[in-house]
């Protein structure tokens, strides 16, 4: 590496300004931010700089070492101090990058070291307290100094890699897949290691492997009927259904005239912009012994009701209704982006249109397919509102991950066993996929401007899309009709009188003196989820689509490992996540329970590998031949990113915020254990209220919530854009 003040590569000089910057960074937590979590109002309050920085709950780590003699934080001093013997001295690149490579492994060692060395009583190992001394204050989680020296540190690491040649010497996707495998492991594997460690205890807190054995070998698991069969039974016919029927909806929005498209795009997301156990609640209000449907058919007919939506008919019915729109957004985005000249060259070919929505066509979405097929497959697997209220007794593993944990049971260790067979499952399917799909090639978008006209499909694909999806749009629009009307009803089913009590219980507003006071019951978790979905929603589509890319356009030593790293969030359900947070963040080292931080967090990595997937589904229609354009001009890979990929990506943009956004505000599997009175949800808020019978006001609250989120993908949309290519019209061919 060249001095920062001889005239050479500009790209030396630019990655040393970057690792510049981070060390400042670094320096400014390890010398001047509190190395410690600020309890109490938290830091933003700032009510801790009337101690700081003298006093050791709020003093950096350069205090803490220096004046109250700490000399645990000696190495992190100097790991931030070996990177300055690259500005100062003239390396050549191998040399710096074993400067930095060093420093950077040393800094993030120390840090690893210092956290579990310490929790709340004080030294987890006994003989460091008679070599450091006893620690004399109930000891606090790791602060915003510590998150500083970590992310220096992680730097170094990455950018000595890349002059190592590791990524092929780029520092930016070295720094991204470096930092993404961090938050990964810091946000998924290690809150899912503390909750596994449970599956080698027995009750009394002991290791043992009968304990372990029983857990894997029940019965009740693998057999016939057990939950790991009702779990795979409900999964494929909820995968095969919803993709099938979201197909027909995309087909039908883009390769049609019809002028209900519009309505059909809208009405297509609409179950999912409900939270699932709504959509549960709406069917028995419809199908149940006391639903309308029976009580017509009872009063006309004389037909006994049943209790038919119990079991695996309703939950099916009722994750396909809330599941189809995960599709839909997969799959509408690859429909719009196949290049109308590959079916026009079909045609001159003289290929009727049928043969060439067969042969080219359908060919071309299949990794769409195939992606919105696994994605489905594993949000049914993991889906716990709908088993929860329609399954009766139809066990899957989702909700008997829940009750072995608030149930009866009480048994954490058996929770964690049937979490690695499902994590083990959506593996699985995981693996069958990449392998069908991993030597075919599907680039339909090739830079050039598309002139062709966009063929419209053949009147018996039209025929059996419109067949099978209208049939599935009118039932959506009588559920949602159920739980508009719920709202208005006193008493479903007992009392069937006009009224807007349960509004204005919910969402209440007085002026009094001027002053306009939040009456209403659910105004705070609406506000709190609000913002909680407002930020997580842009952080997990950046996030997911910036993995995307790095797993879609670049090559890398441990690319397998990392794609395999990101996938494991999707494959675990939110009841499990919920139970790990809690256990991990609800004491030192990362103290984050029952915050804001811990929310958004769980929903970005919950939720990042729908946007993955968006993304690559979108990559594979672009022609790489463009990055390589643009890396000849001289652009580094980030420039590409935001000045050529991202652009051509809008509909996988749209897709990841609007299933993001979404996401947070319905969804109620982990973030019931990660609520607190400063922070409730909406969802939270409602199944407490359906919990003690008030339909009415949890019916009033989703309906609010169905309308505000279709404005929120309204808006989405106009925000973002579409994809130009430069295509005219649909036009009929002949």
């Amino acid at each position: 590496m060249r001095h920062p003040e001889e005239p050479g590569d500009e790209g030396s000089r630019r990655g040393l300004r970057v690792v510049g910057l981070w060390l400042a960074l670094g320096w400014l937590g390890f010398a001047a931010l509190p190395w410690n979590a600020i309890g109490g109002p938290g830091f933003t309050a700032f009510q801790w700089l009337a101690t700081w920085p003298l006093d050791v709950r709020t003093a950096p780590a350069a205090v803490q070492l220096f004046k109250h003699g700490r000399l645990w934080f000696m190495p992190l001093a100097v790991a931030l101090a070996l990177p300055l013997l690259v500005f100062r001295t003239r390396m050549q690149d191998r040399t710096a990058s074993r400067v930095l490579i060093g420093s950077g492994l040393l800094g993030l060692v120390t840090l690893i070291a210092i956290a579990f060395a310490i929790d709340i009583t004080g030294w987890t190992w006994r003989p460091l307290a008679e070599i450091f001394g006893e620690l004399p204050r109930r000891q606090p989680g790791l602060g915003y100094g510590a998150l500083a020296v970590a992310a220096a540190a992680l730097m170094a690491l990455c950018h000595g890699l890349a002059l190592r040649g590791w990524a092929k010497g780029d520092a930016f996707v070295a720094g991204a897949i470096g930092a993404s495998i961090a938050l990964v492991g810091l946000f998924t594997l290690y809150p899912i290691s503390r909750l596994f460690l449970r599956v080698l205890l027995d009750r009394d807190g002991n290791v043992s492997l009968a304990a372990l054995q029983a857990r894997f070998a029940g019965s009740r698991i693998w057999e016939r009927g057990g939950v790991v069969w009702n779990t795979l039974q409900l999964g494929l016919m909820t995968a095969v259904a919803a993709t099938v029927l979201a197909l027909c909806f995309a087909l039908i929005v883009a390769r049609t005239e019809l002028p209900a498209r519009r309505f059909v795009r809208v009405l297509s997301v609409l179950p999912m912009i409900t939270p699932p156990f709504v959509v549960g609640l709406a069917l028995i209000m419809l199908f149940g012994r006391a639903g309308a449907v029976n009580a017509v058919l009872e009063h006309a007919f004389g037909i006994v009701p049943t209790r038919w939506i119990y079991g695996l008919p309703g939950v099916w019915l009722a994750q396909t209704l809330a599941l189809t729109p995960v599709a839909y957004l997969v799959l509408v985005g690859v429909v719009e982006g196949i290049s109308p000249t590959l079916e026009e060259a079909a045609q001159t070919l003289r290929a009727s249109r049928l043969r060439t929505f067969a042969t080219v066509t359908l060919p071309l979405m299949a990794p769409g397919l195939a992606n919105a097929f696994l994605i489905v497959f594993i949000e049914s697997l993991a889906d716990f509102g709908n088993p929860l209220l329609l399954g009766g007794n139809l066990e899957v593993l989702s909700v008997a991950i829940y009750f072995a944990i608030v149930g009866v049971q009480q048994d954490p260790g058996r929770a964690a066993a049937l979490a690695i067979v499902l994590l083990a499952l959506s593996l699985t399917l995981f693996v069958i996929q990449r392998r069908l799909l991993a030597r075919r090639g599907f680039v339909t978008i090739s830079g050039r401007s598309e002139n062709a006209n966009r063929l419209l499909l053949p009147r018996a694909v039209t025929g059996v899309a419109l067949g099978l999806a209208l049939p599935w749009a009118v039932l959506a629009l009588i559920i949602y009709a159920m739980i508009f009307a719920g709202g208005f009803f006193e008493k479903w089913g007992l009392d069937r009188a006009l009224t807007l009590r349960h509004y204005v219980t919910a969402f209440g507003v007085d002026v009094v003196n001027g002053s306009v006071l939040w009456t209403g019951g659910a105004w705070s978790s609406f506000f709190t989820s609000l913002t909680i979905a407002a930020v997580s929603a842009p952080l997990t589509a950046a996030f997911g689509l910036l993995i995307a890319y790095l797993l879609g356009r670049q090559q890398f030593a441990g690319k397998g490992a990392f794609e395999f790293l990101t996938m494991l969030p999707f494959a675990l359900p939110g009841t499990v996540v919920g139970i790990s947070y809690i256990l991990a963040f609800n004491a030192p080292p990362i103290e984050l329970a029952y915050t804001g931080i811990i929310l958004v967090a769980c929903f970005v990595f919950r939720d990042m590998t729908t946007s993955l997937r968006a993304g690559l589904a979108s990559l594979t229609q672009i022609d790489p031949s463009l990055d390589e354009a643009s890396a000849t001009m001289r652009a580094g890979s980030f420039e590409t990113l935001r000045r050529v990929v991202l652009p051509l990506m809008r509909p996988a943009i749209v897709a990841a915020l609007v299933y993001s956004f979404i996401s947070a505000m319905t969804s109620i599997s982990a973030v019931i254990f990660l609520t607190s009175p400063r922070f409730d949800m909406a969802t939270v808020n409602i199944v407490g209220r359906a919990e003690v019978g008030e339909y009415g006001y949890a019916t009033a609250y989703a309906s609010v919530l169905i309308v505000l989120m279709v404005l929120a993908v309204l808006l989405i949309r106009v925000l973002v854009g579409t994809r130009d290519l430069g295509q005219r019209q649909p036009a009929v061919a002949g």
